[in-house]
């Protein structure tokens, strides 16, 4: 058992002080304290007063990273302002550390400087240290993680297997042949399914912003990756721009700085993942997408990003969003490694059981979803105005069977709480290290060999304050409500029957020995992929 004293201070100004609950969850390096209110005997937040609380944890949370606080209304009396001052606590952590790092954060915060090596990239950002993100940066420069990234990371989405060279890919055997094992070919490693390929070319040509007077660098390039003997995915050949020539070349793991500066082009791809709710969706386009907002500043600016998500929904098929099939499509099936597929296709099976369940003792028949109005006519409005009607694309307009409808909720249910998981809560451990996944480069890439220094990579990162802006943004984007509400859970009662309470229950169950499955098997990676494990998924988008 831990216990933290926190003392909080209310300003001494006229109607600075509240009636109203006050909430506080603090957050540490190893675990996140339950809410708490903050209640002590007699009149608390009085203006010019000043109260002590103790906050009690099961364990020690290590360095604290944030405090949380927040007010609710008090009963039926309006919800009323209040200036907290101040706040301090004494507990296990070391408020020492914890000071100056928020001091060098502010410090940092404008500065126009580059960084002068990664090791004070990683001294400024260790203080908000998640269980990944300190692998992250220990690691980030390696291809096996490099390949790792593609199928585990923020955006697991991208990779295929290869079945043929695109012929503006011109990779040669001779260029690849010292990363392959003895003995083998390019040719002959594709023809046995060990060849995965990554392709930017839905990006090409979108505009970027302006940036100290000319648009700023981006690349969408190509990389291929091989699934060696060792069952590692790694990086074996990249091109930055679509179509060959004398000035894009093929760059090489022996390429030193040019290899190291190519696969930073490469991850300069913030592609957001834009599926909230209305409230989340409202937020994000005033702060993220606004004037001035985070993702306004990197690479794309307001404009490119619209573009890019305008590019996505125009090629989102059904497949895309159903995930057995879009992996069967991109040929995913057996690649080692891929803890998303494995335990995103469990939890995908666990939905669609417990979906079939409910469906079926609702719709006993393909002649009631047909006869239901009220969902035909959500699948069509969902298809007409979602998917403008493009039946290319293979979403459904209307369903016609049990099985058809099973498909279509599970979908639904899938995206909005493991998929959302698997590409939203990594951001901060993948992409806070500014080096493993840039927001924006600032020169243009290398178009000979040869030529680049570790001058010319710290030149080309973002700089010191851009850094701390995606930082923060980041964290942000990853952070959890005190409220969350995890998949499974019901706090609601929608049901009366026993049937459907027990199909609930069961489901609870499944996703409680997947929870199980996946901490075992976390224990023996170096790396553990937590995203698609069910203790922290949400049950619906929120963040």
């Amino acid at each position: 058992m831990a216990e933290y004293k926190v003392e909080v201070t209310t300003g001494n100004l006229p109607n600075a002080g509240t009636t109203d609950y006050i909430f506080i969850t603090l957050i540490g390096s190893k675990g996140t304290s339950e809410r708490k209110e903050l209640d002590n005997y007699g009149i608390d937040f009085a203006a010019g007063s000043t109260g002590t609380y103790k906050v009690k944890s099961s364990r020690s949370l290590g360095k604290l990273l944030l405090v949380k606080l927040e007010k609710d209304p008090f009963f039926f009396i309006d919800e009323d302002q209040w200036f907290c001052s101040k706040m301090g606590g004494i507990c296990f952590w070391d408020a020492t550390h914890q000071r100056k790092a928020e001091l060098r954060l502010k410090g940092l915060a404008g500065s126009p400087d580059p960084w002068e090596s990664f090791e004070a990239i990683k001294e400024t950002f260790t203080f908000i240290e998640t269980a990944l993100s300190g692998y992250v940066a220990e690691h980030w420069h390696e291809d096996e993680f490099y390949g790792y990234q593609f199928m585990n990371g923020s955006n697991p989405t991208l990779i295929e297997r290869c079945t043929k060279l695109p012929s503006n890919f011109p990779v040669t055997e001779e260029m690849v042949k010292p990363f392959l094992k003895e003995g083998t070919t390019l040719a002959k490693e594709i023809e046995a399914g060990n060849i995965f390929i990554v392709d930017y070319k839905k990006w090409d040509g979108i505009k970027t912003r302006e940036y100290n007077g000319s648009h700023l660098p981006w690349t969408t390039g190509l990389c291929l990756l091989y699934a060696n003997p060792s069952q590692r995915l790694m990086p074996i050949a990249i091109q930055l721009f679509q179509q060959p020539s004398e000035t894009n070349p093929i760059f090489l793991p022996s390429d030193e700085f040019d290899w190291m500066l190519a696969k930073m082009y490469l991850r300069n791809m913030l592609v957001p993942h834009f599926r909230y709710n209305l409230r989340i969706n409202m937020m994000a386009r005033g702060r993220l997408l606004g004037e001035g907002g985070g993702l306004t500043n990197s690479t794309m600016g307001n404009d490119g990003l619209s573009e890019i998500m305008r590019r996505g929904l125009e090629t989102m098929t059904y497949t895309n969003l159903c995930l057995p099939d879009c992996i069967a499509a991109r040929g995913l099936e057996s690649v080692p490694g891929n803890y998303y597929r494995d335990d995103g296709l469990k939890l995908w099976d666990m939905t669609n059981s417990y979906v079939k369940g409910i469906v079926e003792y609702y719709y006993p028949s393909d002649d009631d979803v047909r006869k239901d109005s009220e969902v035909q006519a959500w699948v069509n409005e969902i298809f007409m105005h979602s998917f403008l009607a493009k039946k290319e694309l293979g979403i459904p307009s209307s369903l016609g069977t049990v099985a058809e409808l099973v498909k279509f909720v599970t979908m639904v249910i899938f995206r909005a709480t493991g998929q959302h998981a698997a590409v939203n809560n990594g951001q901060y451990d993948y992409n806070s290290f500014t080096a493993n996944s840039p927001a924006l480069m600032r020169k243009p890439p290398p178009t000979v060999k040869g030529k680049s220094t570790m001058k010319t990579v710290f030149d080309t990162l973002p700089t010191k304050g851009e850094s701390v802006k995606f930082m923060i943004m980041a964290w942000m984007l990853s952070d959890k409500y005190s409220d969350t509400i995890l998949l499974g859970d019901f706090p609601a009662e929608r049901f009366d029957e026993e049937t459907p309470k027990k199909l609930m229950a069961d489901f609870k169950a499944k996703l409680t020995e997947l929870i199980g499955i996946v901490t075992e098997r976390n224990k023996q990676l170096a790396a553990p992929y937590n995203y698609l494990n069910p203790a922290q998924i949400e049950s619906s988008i929120t963040i």
